[in-house]
C-alpha cells in the first residue's frame, strides 16, 4: 500500500478557513500513517479495549462487514484492526473467534505479553438480540482463549446509542443537561442485566441523549465504577474530533472501518495496513 491523502477542493476553497482545514488534514494524515495524537491515563496493566461493529448492505444483496479495533497500548493512542465477511443481512458474528485471534496476536506481538483483560463494546445490538446471539458470541470468546491458551479475562459490553432514555440536573427550578462524565445506574435500569446510561458529550441547545451499556458478561475482576471510568475516557480517544463522541472510540474506529469496506472497497484490507488507522 502506497500512503495517499485524497482532498476535496471544495474543503480547502474558503480562504477564510483553510488553515483549520490543513491543521486538521494533516492530524488525519499522521494518524494514517501510524501516529498517535493524544492518550489516556488507563493504570491497568495488559488491558486491551476493542470495538466491534457490522455494517450491513441496504439493499442486502452485498455480504455483511465485521469490524473490530483494538488498542494496543496501555493510553489507548494504538490500535490495530481486523475485519470479516458474512452473509448478508446477518448481524451475529460468525468470525468472532477468527477476527479477535488476530488482534491478541497483535496485541502480543506489539507488547511482548498477551493481555490479561479485555474489554469488548459491541455495537449494534437490539434489546431484542441480547440473548442467544449475544450469547454465541460469548462463547465464541471463551473457546478462543481457551484454545490459544491466553489467560485473559474478559468483559462483553453492548453498547446502544438509540434510546429513549434520559436524565437531568435540577438547577432550581430549572431543569438542564447533565455534565459529561454523568451516568445513571440504578433505579430505572435493566434487571437482568448489570448496567448504566452514560453521557459523554456537551450539549448547550439540545436534550443530550446518553449512550446506554449492558455489561452482558464480566470475569475481570473490575468493579463497575472502573468499567464505568474506562468507557468515559475512551470516548476521549477518537482522533477525528478533538472532544469526546458518542461511544468509545474503538467502536467508533469499528463502525468507520465497517462502513468504508461495506460501502466502498468491497475488500479485505492489505495486513500491513493493521496496525494503522487508515480509514479515518
Amino acid at each position: 500500500p502506497i500512503p495517499s491523502q485524497v482532498v476535496n477542493a471544495k474543503t480547502i476553497s474558503n480562504e477564510k478557513r483553510v488553515m483549520s482545514v490543513v491543521q486538521k488534514i494533516i492530524l488525519q494524515v499522521n494518524c494514517k500513517l501510524g501516529g498517535e495524537l493524544w492518550g489516556s491515563n488507563i493504570p491497568i496493566p495488559q488491558l486491551m479495549c476493542v470495538g466491534v461493529d457490522v455494517y450491513h448492505d441496504k439493499n442486502q444483496k452485498k455480504e455483511s462487514v465485521v469490524a473490530m479495533v483494538a488498542s494496543m497500548n496501555s493510553t489507548m493512542s494504538a490500535y490495530a484492526s481486523a475485519c470479516g465477511f458474512q452473509r448478508p443481512g446477518q448481524e451475529i458474528i460468525d468470525v468472532m473467534k477468527v477476527l479477535l485471534g488476530k488482534l491478541v496476536a497483535k496485541y502480543k506481538e506489539a507488547n511482548g505479553v498477551a493481555p490479561t483483560k479485555i474489554l469488548l463494546y459491541r455495537d449494534g445490538v437490539g434489546d431484542g438480540d441480547i440473548g442467544s446471539n449475544v450469547l454465541h458470541e460469548v462463547d465464541c470468546i471463551e473457546s478462543l482463549l481457551e484454545q490459544t491458551n491466553v489467560q485473559a479475562k474478559f468483559s462483553f459490553i453492548v453498547v446502544q446509542k438509540r434510546i429513549n432514555m434520559r436524565f437531568f440536573n435540577l438547577v432550581g427550578n430549572r431543569y438542564t443537561n447533565p455534565d459529561p462524565g454523568s451516568l445513571l445506574d440504578h433505579t430505572i435500569m435493566k434487571k437482568g442485566f448489570l448496567d448504566f446510561i452514560l453521557v459523554s458529550q456537551f450539549a448547550s441547545e439540545t436534550v443530550v441523549c446518553p449512550t446506554h451499556y449492558i455489561i452482558v458478561k464480566d470475569n475481570t475482576g473490575l468493579s463497575l465504577d472502573h468499567i464505568q471510568r474506562i468507557s468515559y475516557k475512551l470516548t476521549h480517544q477518537y482522533f477525528n474530533w478533538s472532544g469526546t463522541v458518542k461511544i468509545p472510540a474503538p467502536v467508533q474506529y469499528a463502525h468507520k472501518l465497517a462502513y468504508q469496506v461495506g460501502e466502498n472497497t468491497n475488500t479485505i484490507p492489505d495486513p500491513q495496513l493493521m496496525n494503522k488507522l487508515f480509514f479515518l
